[in-house]
């Protein structure tokens, strides 16, 4: 994008009053924005409201500024954190976005910008959670990410970072992808400018985040954090995901703005039940009441979504993948490890201490088991054979 297309998208960005679905209609008149800003107040006027005629007129005088503000911001990516500007229509546009009634009209990206968004998960929730509900967003980060979805949420503190950081467990213990174009491990969708963190206790999080996956927001560059801001951009969470996830979340809380909004676009709604003394469940408990799937592990969600994990996909062509996702090695490996378990809870270490696997090869296969649903992890790192395996 060249100097002037870049002032032209930020001009019919930042005129006041014409809004995204606007912004479309002009665009798809018209061809472009440089085009839109050659037109006659009368050919405008055809396409837009008066006042948002008479705006579209004169240039805001902030545009000047944010064209350099952004070239400096698109000029100082680094070898391994990129940053770019997505507008409608370009390749690397979420084509997700686009079931929206008003898909943004630019995106900016920071972190793995030739990466993909295949198939998504939106993981939401209180930004005050219990302990366990924080330790829970965390372990589906993982499981989830582990079965091939890319974890999406909005960087908040609480569920959202606990999510991410469940997420980016899997890009720390596992080889990184070779090709350019992998597939990211989380997205952040946040509610300021990119050249912004907040809240600032994140700034370590949001940089491990744009390092195995990718940063986007729809607000240009030094917009601070506005309350008005995070229920806006929830849409955006809500509508990259194939479904949306809510872990805690109180009665009146933007988790539930997000996920009535994922419903609004066609996407699933599961919730994880909680404690009926806890006021973090209530929202969750209302949103079963309502329908939203009853979710107690990982497997739940990827039955729901009816994904199948990433171990089964892997498979070589021909292996039955329905009645056989184990080698003979791997099942008696799983066989042992349950038997090790018993029925009672158990931690960690006593269960490392009972089959002498060292500490990466226990937890891996614990989540392998945990995804199938033999396992449930259970509050204090305990871990329990659920009565079924």
């Amino acid at each position: 994008m060249n100097h002037d297309e870049l002032r032209a998208w930020l001009r019919l960005s930042l005129t006041d009053g014409v809004g995204n679905d606007a912004a479309r209609r002009l665009l798809a008149c018209f061809g472009s924005p440089q085009a839109i800003f050659t037109q006659t107040e009368t050919a405008l006027r055809q396409v837009a409201s008066a006042k948002q005629t008479q705006a579209l007129l004169q240039e805001p005088h902030e545009v000047a500024l944010q064209c350099v503000r952004t070239q400096q911001w698109l000029a100082h990516a680094t070898p391994h954190t990129g940053h770019a500007l997505w507008t409608l229509g370009d390749a690397h546009y979420p084509p997700a976005l686009l079931d929206l009634a008003d898909p943004p009209l630019m995106l900016y990206a920071q972190g793995q910008i030739e990466g993909t968004l295949s198939s998504a998960i939106a993981v939401v929730g209180s930004r005050n959670p219990t302990p366990q509900g924080a330790q829970t967003a965390e372990q589906f980060g993982q499981a989830l990410c582990a079965a091939g979805l890319t974890v999406v949420s909005g960087l908040a503190l609480g569920v959202d970072g606990a999510a991410h950081r469940g997420a980016l467990h899997e890009a720390h213990h596992k080889p990184p992808h070779s090709p350019k174009a992998a597939p990211w491990r989380t997205v952040a969708v946040v509610g300021t400018g990119l050249d912004r963190v907040y809240p600032r206790q994140h700034h370590a999080l949001a940089a491990d985040i744009a390092q195995h996956g990718v940063l986007i927001s729809e607000y240009p560059l030094g917009t601070p954090p506005l309350a008005a801001n995070f229920p806006k951009r929830n849409r955006l969470i809500a509508a990259l995901g194939l479904g949306t996830l809510v872990v805690e979340a109180a009665l009146q809380s933007g988790s539930l703005i997000t996920a009535r909004l994922a419903l609004d676009v066609g996407r699933e709604v599961l919730a994880i039940p909680g404690s009926i003394h806890s006021p973090q469940s209530h929202g969750c408990h209302a949103l079963i009441r309502q329908g939203a799937k009853l979710v107690e592990t990982a497997q739940d969600v990827l039955e729901e979504l009816q994904w199948q994990p990433a171990q089964a996909l892997r498979e070589p062509p021909g292996v039955n993948t329905a009645h056989d996702t184990h080698s003979p090695a791997t099942h008696d490996d799983a066989t042992a490890l349950l038997h090790a378990l018993g029925y009672a809870p158990v931690s960690l270490d006593a269960l490392q201490a009972r089959c002498g696997l060292d500490t990466a090869s226990l937890q891996a296969q614990l989540l392998g088991l945990e995804l199938e649903g033999l396992v449930a992890r259970l509050p204090g790192g305990l871990f329990q054979r659920l009565g079924g395996a």
